[in-house]
């Protein structure tokens, strides 16, 4: 593992952990040498997280589509920027850029990044590992509507399982760098239609 795309918001939240989390986990990568893909905005947690990196002596690529490196303020220090002209463009490359991926808090944007890889994951587009930095509990109601689905019989327990959760970033990466998804051969069966 050489690289790992975060997700995460243009604004900080309301919360002042889930910034410092975000410095940590720039800071973690770029000790641990890993290049730090993300969507190219330097405000809230994106700039943080791109900031902390590059602060700590690491690698720092963005990816932003032209129409948001106004709205996003795109980050003009980073180790290389990519202006692309659209979003499926700017995810396109992100996944190119990258061996795994982590969604740390962030709204639409993080959530629709995050479903698409996971989708993309069970679809076998990709087997890259990917999972989210649960900080101060952020993420529980998304973890419990999931298990939800499953209960509900719209998800199987082996695509549930790909989604690595931690609130630790360092156990996260640990587990990024380990984990293999699970072989999904088939999503659905006779009995589901």
């Amino acid at each position: 593992m050489k690289s790992i795309c975060v997700f995460c918001g243009s604004c900080t939240g309301n919360d002042p952990r889930f910034a410092e989390h975000a410095a940590r986990l720039g800071t973690l990568l770029a000790r641990r040498q890993l290049t730090l893909v993300y969507g190219g905005g330097s405000v809230g947690l994106m700039g943080r997280l791109a900031d902390a990196t590059l602060a700590a002596g690491g690698r720092a690529v963005g990816v932003i589509p032209h129409a948001l490196w106004v709205r996003e303020v795109g980050h003009s220090r980073l180790t290389e920027n990519h202006v692309v002209e659209t979003m499926h463009e700017r995810k396109a490359l992100m996944h190119d850029l990258s061996d795994a991926f982590v969604a740390l808090p962030g709204a639409l944007g993080t959530l629709d990044e995050l479903f698409e890889t996971w989708t993309w994951g069970l679809l076998g587009v990709h087997t890259k590992p990917f999972g989210l930095l649960n900080v101060a509990g952020y993420y529980d109601p998304l973890l419990e509507f999931l298990d939800s689905v499953v209960r509900q019989g719209f998800l199987r327990a082996e695509p549930r399982q790909m989604l690595l959760v931690d609130d630790d970033a360092e156990r996260l990466v640990d587990l990024l760098a380990t984990h293999r998804p699970p072989r999904v051969e088939k999503w659905i069966t006779r009995q589901d239609v």
